[in-house]
């Protein structure tokens, strides 16, 4: 529906005398297969976007198979809002399709640009429109909300956030209910601002670099010089944008595909470049990846940390040494007192504090944004052996100051306890637990290649899909 004034061209008919009184109400539920299915072609339009930035960038021209697809994307968008909450003007199913319907009373077209700024496209999408970001964020807003806040320590009381456009049809959805008639005055209010939201997304999605106008065109036509602009012939439904390749159901399948492969990409590319600065900016001086240093304090004569368990699922340790590595456990005393850290069988341990005044570490709860040690308590007496004199320790350290002790662990469960090594009560502690984790690099490693790999299959997957595409249409060229 190609009209002169700005190259995004969004028109809709009023379904006067035929909208339904209530079934506005379940308009949610009947819309969802759209909602599902537009989930997916959003993500095949944002990797079609970006391949279309560097085309821009590269060349300045919007490749036509791309624009089509995105063109159509936003329009199936636009159908599926006009028939819902976006403005509920018809009760007409939409249609499942990225090509112009000529005959649905909702219409969005883009003129094609032959040409487009390749310094632009840098900057218009991020920062030039964010003008038009802040308008749109309080005309779409986040959709409707209404409760009855109870939250409030003076009472209840009725809460609501909406957009404009949300608010508006809301008023003209209750008005419909009670009277059978939709307001025209709020029909041309909410279609001027979804048609300066949609201007402003063709923008954001690079498909013209005139700027959108800060003018409230109200109306179902667009408004154009004062004048009411005639819709000229839609294109045919054949082409998704108005002309150019024609996107099949296995085409745009295909696109998808790719966008799930893409997405899946950047999820191993992001863990894998994530895990490689872990890698090299969180370990010591020693190679140890570490905790962050926490302060376990007790008034009685040691603390415990809970069993922990390793289990290799072989006959050997060979899991267990490759996942940890080497094990470090640091500590200092925060009261001067000489330290005393070892590691024993959980068993051991147990036996050791058995009768003995001790508290085990169960967990770590946030208080005022701070990790604080939630203790178990157990009473008893002091200890008769002093940690030092019995050889129950499969690693350990006694002294002031920072001591650190080393532990290559093996299968069964262990635990940690620290003390004062000279047996007395009230333990204070700054510790922290690490391990040189060697597997770390070949995940690393995994991810990253990973990534790559599933970033090239999707490229291929979309190149093929507009490959063939474009074949097809050469060929149906031909033959007319």
């Amino acid at each position: 529906m190609s009209t002169p004034g700005y190259p995004v061209h969004v028109d809709a008919t009023l379904d006067t005398g035929h909208l339904s009184r209530w079934l506005w109400l379940v308009k949610w539920l009947l819309a969802i297969p759209h909602y599902i299915v537009l989930a997916f072609l959003w993500v095949g339009f944002f990797l079609l976007s970006v391949i279309a930035f560097f085309a821009i960038l590269f060349t300045g021209r919007y490749p036509r198979a791309i624009f089509d697809f995105n063109v159509g994307v936003m329009r199936w968008s636009w159908r599926v809002a006009y028939y819902t909450y976006g403005a509920l003007g018809t009760d007409r199913y939409p249609p499942f399709t990225l090509a112009e319907v000529p005959d649905y009373p909702a219409h969005l077209t883009v003129d094609y640009p032959e040409h487009l700024s390749r310094g632009l496209v840098l900057v218009k999408w991020w920062l030039l429109a964010i003008p038009h970001y802040l308008i749109v964020a309080f005309l779409a807003g986040s959709g409707l909300y209404v409760a009855w806040d109870t939250t409030q320590g003076d009472g209840a009381q009725w809460t609501w956030s909406s957009g404009l456009i949300g608010l508006l049809v809301i008023i003209a959805a209750f008005a419909l209910l009670f009277t059978g008639r939709y307001p025209q005055q709020i029909f041309d209010l909410v279609l001027g601002l979804n048609r300066w939201v949609l201007r402003v997304a063709a923008y954001a999605g690079l498909m013209t670099d005139e700027y959108p106008p800060f003018r409230l065109d109200m109306g179902g036509q667009e408004s154009v010089a004062g004048r009411v602009a005639v819709p000229a012939t839609p294109a045919p439904p054949a082409s998704a944008g108005g002309g150019g390749m024609t996107w099949s159901a296995g085409r745009v399948i295909g696109v998808v595909l790719a966008a799930l492969v893409f997405l899946v990409a950047g999820g191993f590319l992001a863990g894998g470049t994530t895990l490689a600065v872990a890698d090299q900016s969180l370990r010591n001086d020693a190679g140890y990846l570490m905790t962050p240093t926490e302060t376990l304090a007790t008034g009685s004569y040691a603390i415990a940390s809970e069993p922990l368990a390793i289990d290799s699922g072989t006959t050997g340790d060979v899991v267990p040494q490759s996942l940890l590595g080497e094990v470090a456990v640091r500590a200092s005393t925060t009261d001067g007192n000489e330290l005393f850290i070892g590691v024993a069988s959980a068993s051991d341990a147990a036996a050791y504090l058995s009768g003995v005044e001790h508290a085990t570490l169960v967990d770590f709860r946030e208080v005022d944004g701070e990790a604080t040690p939630v203790f178990q308590e157990t009473t008893g007496d002091a200890p008769t052996v002093l940690p030092g004199d019995t050889d129950i320790w499969v690693a350990s350290a006694t002294g002031t100051g920072e001591q650190e002790l080393a532990w290559e662990p093996e299968s069964g469960d262990w635990a940690v306890v620290v003390m004062n090594a000279d047996g007395s009560s009230e333990v204070a502690a700054d510790v922290s637990i690490g391990a040189t984790a060697p597997v770390l690099t070949g995940v690393v490693i995994g991810l990253l290649v990973t990534g790559g790999i599933l970033l090239l299959a999707s490229i291929v997957i979309v190149l093929v899909a507009l490959y063939a595409g474009r074949n097809n249409t050469q060929k149906e060229g031909l033959s007319q």
